[in-house]
């Protein structure tokens, strides 16, 4: 996972006329985190609830879009090629509004 989300630095960029959205936008990089963050749990779930011998098997990238701008997501993956994320689906490559809600909610 990426590094931390700085709010001070966010706080900062802001102050200096920086974009709260869009491509190099503030927001982008904390739902960067807060999505990389939902999918390891869902991940963590799958993997509790999983009746077989299972365990994580490293990241995939895909680039995504959302309201607040293009990032690189990186998806956890499982062993056995079972987990199937919900938040982000395999082969998304938009967040809907609905789930940047979900994500600034949660």
């Amino acid at each position: 996972m990426t590094d931390k989300f700085d709010f001070d630095k966010a706080l900062e960029a802001l102050r200096s006329g920086k974009d709260l959205t869009g491509k190099d936008g503030v927001l982008t990089p904390l739902i960067k985190q807060l999505t990389e963050a939902a999918l390891s749990a869902e991940l963590d779930q799958h993997l509790a609830d999983d009746t077989q011998p299972n365990r994580r098997n490293g990241r995939s990238r895909k680039t995504v879009k959302a309201a607040t701008g293009s990032f690189e997501l990186e998806t956890p993956r499982d062993r056995a090629g079972t987990f199937e994320p919900e938040l982000v689906k395999k082969n998304q490559t938009k967040l809907t509004d609905e789930i940047d809600r979900k994500i600034l909610n949660w």
